[in-house]
């Protein structure tokens, strides 16, 4: 069943994400159709501990978090769409294929996540993942996610 929310703010991220600072990734999902696709907004400031040390005096998000950030929402596009707000869901990867990253992603950059759903529907889930930075592509990537109810 497909919810009519097309936006979700930071409150209703975190009921669906078990995620929290500093792993919460995702700051907003402005639009949201149905299971097809998502667009969400990351916010990339100087403060984030994976600075600190990534790399000293030339601070660079770690491409690992951008495709974290991604799926992060994946999985607020599927608690979205089947309206699983509050109900514990944990998504897992299960596999990440022909990642690519283009362009260094760094502090005041805004990430623009585009998800398209490739296949979905049961607990298994694949998506197409795209960052980019002022229209340009930062990352890219095929991920498959296992969707898990820990309660209903």
């Amino acid at each position: 069943m497909s919810s009519d929310k097309t936006t979700a703010d930071i409150d209703l991220i975190q009921r669906i994400l078990p995620h929290r600072y500093p792993f919460l990734l995702v700051d907003r999902v402005e639009q949201i159709d149905g299971q097809t696709s998502a667009v969400g907004i990351k916010n990339v400031t100087f403060n984030e501990p994976h600075f600190q040390g990534h790399f000293p005096g030339t601070p660079i998000m770690p491409g690992v978090t951008i495709v974290e950030a991604m799926a992060q929402t994946a999985g607020v596009l599927v608690g979205v769409a089947l309206d699983l707000a509050d109900k514990d869901m944990l998504m897992y990867f299960m596999s990440i294929d022909r990642c690519k990253f283009r362009r260094k992603v760094v502090p005041g950059d805004v990430l623009k996540l585009s998800i398209t759903t490739k296949r979905g529907g049961g607990k298994i889930w694949k998506f197409h993942g795209r960052a980019e930075v002022d229209g340009e592509l930062a990352a890219e990537a095929e991920f498959t996610a296992m969707m898990d109810l820990t309660q209903d």
